[in-house]
């Protein structure tokens, strides 16, 4: 098997090769660690106590001479009597790790975290329907995905109809807004299994919808996204704080993110509301014992070499990285930059690292730093596109890069990436030209000069290397089933093919589909092969219709950019014709000016244009004229059929059939634990894996060890000396390296006190929060206990304030509020506003009208500006306009300084309460509370119904297709508003006529929105 993080040390070295030595695959330092032993081995089981039953569920008995090989098998304790009495419950765990694991996570609470492609779902199901088919219980599941949902639920249908338990009610969900109070009482009421969505139950157990007392347990997922502002820390600290006696019970499947910041394992289990965290790596004993037996899987690991062209673009794109990086860390000296490094930026979230590092200073930092951040993400993108790609795909991809990095028309200032200015850069683009087309002597003069090749070219149309070495494996596969048949099996025979994503299973589809078809062929061609040449496989026939299609797309794509250049110039410059000035410099620049050309051939002209800045080189017509002509399309390409998008599949039975399952050969993606679905139910004795993935080949281990009637044989294909076999190590590396700064932290770890979830009051306040000393004017000395509450607008637990106010032990109260977003006296209303929406706010209006209505309401209305606690707090890097516009007015109305301004100007009384963090808008919450009389939650939802305003203010129309109308000419403030009565959507205006605009808006407007809706974008 391909070696996994439990095998051996990783290679530190850039382009190591992939270890063949199997026995190096019983090798484990880590895994000799103290912590490791004994530590998962159940002991013998008691009689369980009727508490235990209540709150744990049925008992399990470690006897397990009765049960099948692949069925892991107990007697089931009902809570209450029935009138089954004891009725087995069947688990699909047939090895020994799943079952040590299902039995450790059922008779304590614990954080589990798997190593990937170990089964965390089938764990996760199984353990959940042992709770399932008692029948009374209340489960409710944190953080699963729409996917999970539906694995979990087919899951559970499926092992109540193996148990033949009759009181398993199987999954609900409640995921929607859509789903009323009264139907989710009616649901939570009947018990069962729930996922939830996050939002929905944390304002579901606040409000005692759901009460936290009458669930069983709690099963949260993914855990290593919980941070201690998430909701989910805050749905925990709600169900422990209410419930002291359910089981909670954490999984992941992720271990890196446990391994960042100081003591993380730790602070995961302060958030989490436990106190014992359980590891299980690859290289875990009983791990290893499981999946190394004698039950493995054949595998055949295939190196493929790029070729010459690959090589080359590979290495000039990591130059640019490197060089990238290098500007990085000239520029920031003072932030930690030991992981920026050439082998990290591989990684698929460095960018987001490097941005993380940079947000304090996000506002300091120049706009060429800027820029080579997001460079970084555009390079990594480059660099998984040329070993997926074919050839002209990814030379299409790097003409869209290139054309998204021009400055906008007009511009004065040099705006393109510094990456695109090196030497590294011309050799990407000219490779990627040079393995689609190039230049070809007329007439087969070898000894032509230079000049004469500009004159034709012709299709070089470079194959991945990769399709020759799949089409052989596919070729040997059949003739091992010819000559070789094996005994009969519990496989289908199958052939099943994983790769990255859904575009490399069209693009292999593509190619098995046509790799025996062959293009026309001259007389003299067909003289120097021979027939069995012929019958080769080939990609060609694709590779020239791709090439047909490119460079259909990419005359196209010139008349698009040239229309909107002229259009977008003209309105930059003010007047109605400029053409004749701006001609002779259009695509030529000064006679004194020299350019390097990014993309182009040899012959590609045309100069520096106005703004100083980089275009793309492009071939002369007669050029592509004799490209077109060597590649036009034949009566072979005629033949062929077309895709189907629909098919109604009328009269199936008359023009389908099934196929034989070993005649099928399926091209799937990579889908995380969805995989392991796709093996179970395909049941392949031959899996082709087109790209690595260190998660899958432990699926097949797992699968391979389950089933010991099921033979599989594995191919294994990178590309050698390439990035993807270094992603893949590192990958491995820092999986087995985050499992071994786990083991150390735990055996260290201090014992975590949760405290159920409160928080320690003070007790001098506390007493100052009981009695209320606000006698004066003849008041009285009143004594309180209530603790203090704050009234919360549903829609505001999308943010982490809800849940830091939970945490100072003040009473959040979830409510639908009109006005405001939170109530915290009865005179003291705040509207709160991240940054990102105090900008759309004042873009679209909106927050003039809620601080009109505060005004009417409440006497002391406020705005909280709040900002992120890892970003800096200035306005700087938050300002309207990006980057410095060539015309600009003096008094620039959309500054959003200027508009604070005015909004304080048009309200007096508005109170702006500026904060830092959500941590200090808490403080400051407290702070305004003090002393104060607590708000009454029916009066704050009550305020602003029965308001005398005009209906069509009351309305609430999404406000982002209102922003996009904004921008539409010919709509104005007022006849916005009738447009949104009359049509539902935006794409129902795009299709109104002249006359019907006309009648809403007015002949002119609705000449001017018809206008702009069925504009072609190729009339100049």
């Amino acid at each position: 098997m391909p070696h996994h993080p439990s095998e051996e040390e990783a290679p530190e070295g850039i382009f190591e090769k992939i270890a063949k030595d199997p026995s190096s695959s019983t090798e484990s330092t880590a895994s000799d660690h103290e912590d490791h032993h004994n530590e998962h081995n159940p002991g013998a089981t008691t009689k369980a106590s009727l508490h235990d039953i209540q709150t744990k569920g049925p008992q399990i008995p470690m006897s397990m001479d009765a049960c099948q090989d692949d069925i892991f098998c107990f007697p089931e304790l009902y809570p209450m009597p029935t009138d089954n009495g004891k009725s087995p419950v069947k688990l699909s765990l047939p090895l020994e790790y799943q079952q040590d694991l299902f039995s450790e996570i059922r008779s304590e609470d614990e954080l589990v975290v798997l190593a990937r492609g170990l089964g965390l779902l089938r764990v996760v199901t199984n353990l959940l329907h042992s709770y399932d088919a008692a029948g009374n219980n209340l489960i409710v599941i944190v953080g699963a995905d729409e996917r999970e949902n539906g694995w979990i639920g087919e899951a559970l249908a499926e092992h109540a109809a193996v148990s033949k338990s009759p009181m398993a009610r199987g999954l609900s969900q409640v995921n929607t807004d859509a789903m009323s109070v009264g139907t989710r009482e009616k649901l939570y009421s009947q018990g069962g299994i729930f996922s939830i969505t996050s939002r929905i139950l944390v304002v579901d157990l606040l409000s005692k919808l759901l009460n936290p007392e009458t669930v069983t347990g709690l099963v949260v997922l993914h855990s290593e996204r919980i941070i201690a502002t998430s909701v989910e820390a805050f749905i925990v600290r709600i169900y422990r704080q209410m419930n002291k006696v359910g089981f909670l019970k954490a999984f992941s499947d992720n271990p890196e993110p446990f391994t960042t910041g100081f003591a993380p394992l730790s602070t995961m289990m302060r958030n989490l509301f436990l106190r014992k965290p359980s590891l299980w790596p690859r290289f875990h004993v009983t791990v290893a014992k499981s999946l190394e037996g004698h039950k493995k899987a054949e595998v055949i690991e295939l190196e493929v070499p790029m070729t010459d062209n690959m090589r080359d673009i590979q290495n000039a794109i990591l130059e640019c990285v490197e060089a990238s990086i290098s500007e990085l860390r000239k520029a920031h000296t003072g932030i930690e930059l030991d992981d920026w490094t050439l082998d990290s930026a591989l990684h698929k979230s460095f960018d987001v690292i490097v941005r993380r590092q940079l947000d304090p200073v996000w506002h300091r930092i120049s706009f060429r730093t800027r820029q080579i951040v997001n460079d970084l993400s555009v390079l990594r993108s480059i660099l998984h596109a040329l070993l997926t790609y074919d050839a002209v795909s990814f030379n299409e991809y790097l003409d869209t890069i290139l054309a998204a990095h021009q400055p906008p028309p007009g511009s004065t200032r040099q705006n393109q990436s510094p990456w695109l200015f090196l030497d590294a850069a011309n050799a990407i683009f000219e490779t990627a030209k040079r393995r689609v087309y190039t230049g070809k002597p007329p007439g087969g003069v070898l000894g032509a000069s230079s000049e004469t090749l500009q004159d034709s070219l012709r299709p070089v149309l470079e194959e991945q290397p990769k399709w020759a070495l799949l089409a052989e494996v596919l070729e040997e596969i059949e003739r091992d089933n010819y000559f070789n048949p094996v005994t009969r099996d519990d496989s289908y025979g199958t052939i099943l093919i994983m790769c990255s994503d859904h575009g490399t299973c069209r693009q292999l589809r593509e190619y098995l589909q046509n790799l025996h078809i062959s293009p026309p062929q001259t007389s003299d061609e067909a003289k120097t092969e021979s027939d069995n040449q012929n019958l080769r496989p080939s990609a060609s026939f694709i590779m020239r219709r791709k090439l047909r299609d490119y460079l259909n797309w990419k005359k196209n794509f010139a008349r698009v950019s040239a229309s909107l250049f002229s259009e977008n110039q003209k309105a930059l410059d003010g007047f109605t014709d400029q053409r004749g000035n701006t001609a002779g410099y259009r695509g030529k620049g000064p006679p004194n000016k020299r350019r390097r050309v990014r993309g182009g051939s040899a012959a590609a002209g045309g100069g520096r244009p106005t703004n100083g800045n980089l275009q793309m080189g492009e071939d002369k017509e007669s050029q592509v004229a004799s490209l077109m002509a060597d590649i036009q399309t034949t009566d072979t390409d005629a033949l062929q059929k077309e895709e189907i998008s629909v098919d109604s599949l009328e009269d199936m039975e008359d023009y389908f059939e099934l196929y034989e399952m070993q005649d099928l050969v399926v091209v799937h993606p990579y889908d995380g634990d969805m995989d392991e679905h796709v093996l179970e139910e395909l049941r392949p004795r031959y899996v082709i894996m087109y790209e690595p993935d260190a998660a899958f080949i432990r699926r097949v281990e797992v699968y391979r060890s389950s089933h010991g009637d099921r033979n599989v044989r594995v191919y294994f294909m990178y590309y050698g000396g390439s990035v993807e076999e270094q992603r893949y190590l590192s990958a491995v590396r820092w999986e087995k390296d985050a499992f071994t700064r786990l083991i150390k932290e735990k055996s260290n770890m201090a014992v975590t006190l949760t405290l159920d979830g409160a928080a320690i009051d003070d007790p001098q306040e506390q007493f100052l929060r009981t009695v209320n000393t606000r006698i004066a004017g003849g008041g009285r000395l009143a004594a309180t206990a209530e603790p203090p509450r704050v009234v919360v607008d549903v829609r505001e637990f999308r943010s982490s304030l809800p849940s830091l106010l939970h945490g100072r032990n003040i009473v959040v109260i979830p409510c639908m509020l009109t006005v405001g977003d939170y109530v915290l006296t009865p005179t003291v209303c705040i509207e709160r506003k991240s940054v990102r929406d105090l900008i759309s706010s004042f873009k679209n209006g909106r927050l003039f009208n809620q601080a009109e209505t505060m005004l009417q309401h409440y006497k002391h209305p406020m705005l909280l500006i709040e900002f992120d606690q890892n970003k800096s707090f200035t306005l700087d890097p938050f300002a309207d306009s990006t980057f410095e516009k060539s015309i600009k007015s003096a008094d620039d109305s959309r500054d959003l300084q200027s508009k604070i301004v005015l909004l304080t100007l048009a309200f007096p009384r508005l109170k702006i309460i500026w904060s830092s963090s959500p941590y200090q808008t808490a403080e400051i919450f407290a702070e305004l509370k003090n002393k104060q009389e607590e708000p009454d939650p029916i009066k704050a939802v009550q305020v602003g119904l029965n308001a005398g305003e005009d209906p069509l203010e009351q309305q609430s129309f999404n406000t982002v297709p209102q922003d996009m109308l904004r921008a539409v000419p010919g709509v104005t403030g007022k006849n916005m508003y009738r447009i949104i009565l009359e049509v539902e959507n935006m794409r129902e205006v795009s299709r109104l006529t002249e006359g019907q605009l006309d009648e809403m808006v007015g002949r002119e407007a609705g000449r001017q929105i018809h206008r702009f809706f069925n504009k072609s974008v190729f009339d100049e």
